[in-house]
Formats: C-alpha cells, structure tokens, sequence
C-alpha cells in the first residue's frame, strides 16, 4: 500500500473485528469502540500493535487513546502512512 492510496476499508474492519472478537459486520464507521463495544486501554493497545505491524507505522499510545471509532483510525493510519513515505 502506498500513502497515496486510500486504506482498504474491508480489510480495516476485519483487522478490528479479529482483534476486539466481534463480527466484522458490527464494525461500522460512526461505532464508538469504548462506548459500544466497551474497549479498554489493554484492548486499544492490542490494536495499536496489530494496525503497527499491518501496516508498518508506528502509532504512539496517545494516538490510540485518542481513536474511538473506525473513521478516527482511518484518519491515524492515512496521517502516518503520509509521513512514513516523506
């Protein structure tokens, strides 16, 4: 993938469902993972580490406290993919 192109939602959505064990089809973009799907830091950690080896960024632990949703996801992982490639 490159910064260029825009992340493959359908592969998003699977990577977060494997992780928080949920049916990928729950995943919607607007879902608020701590509200909805009672994510916790240990959980959003997890994820962190998953999103950071798929797609070879590094996200720090602020970041991913900052991230409720999959659209705030989308967002991070375009951000750092952008400035991996400059």
């Amino acid at each position: 993938m490159t910064a260029e192109a825009p992340l493959d939602s359908e592969e998003l959505r699977e990577l977060i469902a494997d992780v928080l064990e949920v049916d990928g089809e729950s995943i919607t973009p607007e879902i608020d993972f701590v509200r909805d799907l009672g994510v916790d830091s240990l959980l959003a950690m997890e994820l962190a580490v998953t999103l950071e080896r798929h797609y070879r960024v590094k996200i720090e632990s602020h970041e991913i406290g900052d991230v409720r949703t999959m659209s705030d996801i989308s967002a991070l992982l375009l951000r750092k993919l952008r400035t991996s490639a400059a």
